[in-house]
């Protein structure tokens, strides 16, 4: 209570924006919206975001327009998605890529690795028609690919790594929760034990 009686306001333990990165699959937005309820913070999904300003799909982004064209877009909406305040932002898998976007990204709040094994990703990914850089003969091997590419990249600027496995949102969202409070009192490892293969 302040001087005069008043019942003061509860400080927010988490007032930096937290960032999720991840490939496809990983769990970003799903859990993304759980985090952001019980931390009392907006959710953002950087490729809705960017879907909602153009009126289209990403696939047909990616159909008229080329993955090039797509990233300088993501990179435009990404500016302005980490300069809003008390948010939890789903990256797009991919928008680790450019060195300004991880600049960005590291720069503005707190970075969180959502991991996970290519068997997981597969498996929450097959069935998706939302994914343009799945629609090829061998999505698996793309996406073991795409892990061997960017899992450097999403360590290099994550303050925390997370294993997503095979447990539930709500227990990971829990664990997550618990993990960034840890990482601002400086306690706790950056990282879960070493990713399982397959």
């Amino acid at each position: 209570m302040d001087e005069s009686g008043q019942q003061q306001p509860v400080h927010d333990p988490i007032p930096e924006n937290i960032f999720l990165v991840g490939l496809m699959g990983a769990g970003k937005t799903s859990v993304g919206k759980l985090l952001a309820r019980r931390l009392g913070k907006e959710f953002y999904d950087c490729d809705q975001e960017i879907e909602r300003a153009t009126g289209v799909k990403i696939p047909v982004i990616f159909e008229i327009e080329g993955e090039a064209g797509f990233r300088a877009r993501e990179a435009k909406m990404l500016a302005e998605l980490v300069s809003r305040e008390n948010v939890v932002l789903a990256t797009g898998g991919g928008a680790v890529l450019p060195a300004a976007n991880r600049k960005l990204l590291a720069d503005n709040g707190i970075v969180v690795y959502l991991r996970a094994a290519t068997a997981d990703l597969w498996r929450r990914t097959r069935h998706d028609k939302n994914r343009p850089l799945l629609r090829i003969t061998d999505p698996y091997a793309k996406l073991e690919q795409l892990f061997a590419e960017r899992d450097p990249l999403y360590r290099e600027i994550a303050d925390i790594i997370v294993d997503t496995g095979s447990q539930s949102l709500g227990t990971l969202a829990h664990k997550l929760e618990h993990k960034i409070l840890q990482f601002k009192a400086g306690t706790g490892a950056r990282e879960d034990t070493p990713l399982r293969t397959g």
